[in-house]
């Protein structure tokens, strides 16, 4: 542990070394910050000053909107700020507090997720029991155990880096700080290590993925029996949770389900799930929704007629 106050500081390579790419990369992802906060706060604040804030759907839909806020924010404001800084640097503090945040709040993200294809799962197979089975204390116990399953992954991602000796190079080729890259920067064997990354967020994603792709499978199978009006309005609402599902967890396959190492492509890969995908869930649950469309109609309209009262 003694080797460790070596490193006190640690560079962050970025994206590109190119000037010009670093500031239309700035631009853009200042850009999709704003749209993320925006689109985020949008959901959190239609869904709670309505009435949706009492179906399931619309409370997983809140909480996700918060991981989505939080999670970017563990990452994109430093990622904006380095683009234009010559001086690209984290404290080591600093770096093993971003570790342990984007961990937690990606993997109560992921249990989230899972809990809202359980409840779409209910509410297709089982339409008649649907409130009884998805009541408010189940929908409680679901986010409970999303934020114990996320701290437990984030802990032992935390716990597994921070043991290990830092003594020597302190560059890292990333945008922020994770496993596998401060990994390559220990002075000792990472094999073991690199096994146990592996094993705990091999298996979070890969059996939460396999439970994803049940659930669907499932819904499918029981969709048979239903009408084509049925059919459609079903495959609808699920068609919005897949495309979530697939932007954030298919680059989340590709970087943890393998031997730990660092490949060029893990930087653009991880783009999808701290930017692109919390700036579209947003757009995905919002434009392709009724429901969702009707009451932020009845809640921001009704903001501003009583805005305007005011002001005359």
């Amino acid at each position: 542990m003694g080797n460790r106050n070596n490193v006190t500081e640690l560079v962050l390579l970025g994206l590109s070394s190119d000037r010009n790419l670093q500031i239309f990369c700035f631009g853009l992802f200042l850009s999709c910050y704003f749209a993320i906060l925006l689109g985020n706060f949008l959901i959190l604040i239609t869904v709670k000053c309505s009435s949706l804030i009492k179906q399931p759907m619309y409370f997983f839909l809140c909480h996700l909107s918060l991981m989505d806020l939080c999670y970017t924010s563990t990452v994109t404001p430093k990622l904006v700020r380095d683009l234009l800084s010559e001086k690209k640097t984290i404290s080591f503090d600093h770096c093993m507090m971003q570790l342990f945040t984007m961990h937690l709040f990606g993997g109560v993200e992921i249990f989230i997720l899972v809990g809202m294809a359980y409840d779409r799962c209910v509410a297709i197979c089982k339409p008649l029991h649907y409130m009884v089975i998805m009541n408010k204390q189940r929908c409680a116990t679901v986010v409970a155990v999303s934020w114990g399953g996320g701290f437990i992954h984030s802990m032992v991602q935390w716990l597994l880096v921070i043991v290990l000796p830092f003594c020597g190079p302190n560059k890292i080729d990333h945008y922020f700080c994770d496993v596998y890259p401060l990994l390559e920067l220990a002075c000792s064997n990472t094999d073991l290590t690199g096994f146990l990354v592996l094993a705990n967020s091999g298996t979070i994603v890969l059996v939460s993925f396999a439970v994803l792709v049940f659930s669907y499978i499932t819904i499918l199978a029981s969709l048979r029996t239903s009408s084509m009006e049925g059919r459609r309005k079903a495959l609808s609402t699920c068609a919005s949770h897949i495309t979530v599902v697939a932007l954030f967890f298919l680059p989340c396959i590709f970087i943890y389900l393998r031997p730990a190492q660092t490949f060029p492509e893990d930087k653009v890969f991880a783009l999808f799930y701290t930017i692109i995908a919390p700036m579209f869930n947003p757009l995905i649950y919002t434009l392709r929704n009724r429901e969702m469309k009707t009451a932020m109609r009845k809640v921001w309209c009704w903001k501003l007629r009583l805005e305007r009262k005011s002001g005359r």
